[in-house]
């Protein structure tokens, strides 16, 4: 690969953001969620549980490939084969959704949903895993949480666009877009391939512009058998980075109340609210914006003090306001402690590549990003698996919800006593 790589081939691979969080936005946390739990499944609550079972399966999965792919492709040289092979996986899953229709009694669409939701999830999943890992070699050493947090930012920037987009052409509108019939629910279903065309589009740029390591001409046979290996190697010398696995540590947990906490947003406003499908898309829309801010903002507490004070106080917020939010009694008090929550999602996430980028040793950065990546997955499963569980054991919504505050202030607690020292690294002043 050539050094340094464009202005445009990074622009290009941040652009892969903005294209694969509308996937997030519109299907995970706030409309299709929604809509499956109260129009597919037989009842909210047993959708609740349902889907959040959906997402189990599809992190259990993610978590046992990540590694062995990410390590196999490692082996081979190329990362864009398997990133696009997964894009499209996921871009197939949300076209499917096109035919999950509302429950009707003798036939129900619960299987074929949840079996889609989950293939296009995994989709999405694993080819981050190959994203991410591309970033120290697209971006100079300086650049690298720079990049990284204007790469979240845009994220946050395309999940609002397409949440905009399916309100204003499709869920709001009266009457929808191309004449969808509303009575089955075609102008909520449209929302999946809408979704898939998005992501189709918007990660074409970097398929065209980013370039890819060569290919290191090794058979395939030849490439499974090094890159497990090396997997071996990687898991088993871990233990010699301490720090970094601290890091890794902490963050699984408290990435996983944030993965979570998107993945039944929507569905708690709509169930313990009654907030409406439209509600729901405009409180997303309020999320994306505060997150997106936050992102940008705290990008410059991250400059000044360090990554691990950045992420503690993203943290203390994060708790405080999902408490606010799980507390709440009417859908004011709701709305405004879920923008305030929002201004510290971002932070809590680019802050988080930032620190590793200055933990990993220069020398297994690559490696040690494809681990900070797994550390995300690893138990991606068990937020989902609680909150659903919790919610189907008591009925309550809220009480399944009050799960996630355990992730923040555990993963906290563990960062709190990652020992850090010496100023924080500060790319020079004016520099892009």
């Amino acid at each position: 690969m050539s050094e340094p790589s464009s202005t445009a081939a990074r622009f290009a691979w941040a652009l892969y953001d903005f294209a694969n969080s509308a996937f997030a936005a519109v299907i995970v946390t706030f409309v299709f969620a929604t809509y499956f739990s109260q129009a597919v499944a037989v009842d909210p609550i047993t959708g609740t549980a349902q889907w959040g079972w959906a997402m189990t399966v599809s992190a259990v999965i993610t978590a046992l490939l990540s590694p062995v792919l990410g390590a196999i492709a490692d082996r081979g040289g190329r990362r864009k084969p398997w990133l696009f092979g997964f894009t499209w996986l996921a871009v197939a899953g949300c076209l499917l959704l096109w035919l999950a229709r509302p429950y009707e009694a003798g036939q129900s669409w619960v299987l074929f949903t949840l079996v889609a939701v989950a293939l296009a999830n995994l989709g999405i999943e694993v080819a981050g895993v190959f994203y991410n890992a591309m970033l120290p070699e697209i971006a100079p050493k300086a650049r690298l949480g720079r990049w990284s947090g204007w790469a979240w930012a845009l994220g946050y920037a395309g999940g609002m666009s397409c949440l905009i987009l399916a309100l204003v052409g499709f869920v709001q509108a009266d009457p929808p877009w191309f004449g969808l019939d509303q009575q089955t629910a075609e102008h909520v279903r449209i929302t999946g391939p809408l979704v898939g065309l998005w992501l189709f589009l918007f990660s074409l740029p970097m398929l065209v512009l980013t370039p890819d390591r060569q290919s290191a001409g090794l058979p395939a046979r030849s490439a499974v058998r090094q890159g497990l290996t090396q997997l071996r190697l990687t898991l088993a010398n871990l233990g010699t980075y301490r720090l970094v696995g601290h890091f890794l540590l902490a963050r699984m947990l408290y990435t996983d109340g944030l993965n979570t906490l998107f993945a039944f947003g929507g569905i708690y406003a709509a169930g313990t609210f009654n907030m409406t499908l439209p509600e729901v898309i405009q409180f997303g829309i309020l999320l994306n914006v505060t997150s997106g801010l936050g992102a940008l903002g705290f990008a410059w507490v991250d400059d000044r003090i360090g990554a691990k004070p950045t992420i503690l106080m993203a943290l203390v917020g994060l708790f405080v306001c999902s408490l606010a939010a799980i507390l709440a009694q009417d859908v004011t008090s709701l709305w405004i402690a879920g923008g305030l929550l929002g201004i510290f999602v971002g932070p809590a996430q680019a802050a988080s590549r930032s620190l590793m980028a200055h933990l990993a040793p220069a020398e297994l950065r690559t490696e040690m990003f494809g681990l900070y990546t797994l550390s995300g997955k690893a138990t991606a499963f068990l937020g989902p698996l609680l909150v659903g569980s919790v919610t189907l054991w008591t009925g309550s919504q809220r009480l399944g919800m009050a799960t996630i505050l355990v992730f923040f202030l555990v993963g906290g607690a563990l960062l709190w006593r990652l020992p850090l020292a010496g100023r924080p690294v500060v790319a020079p002043a004016g520099a892009a």
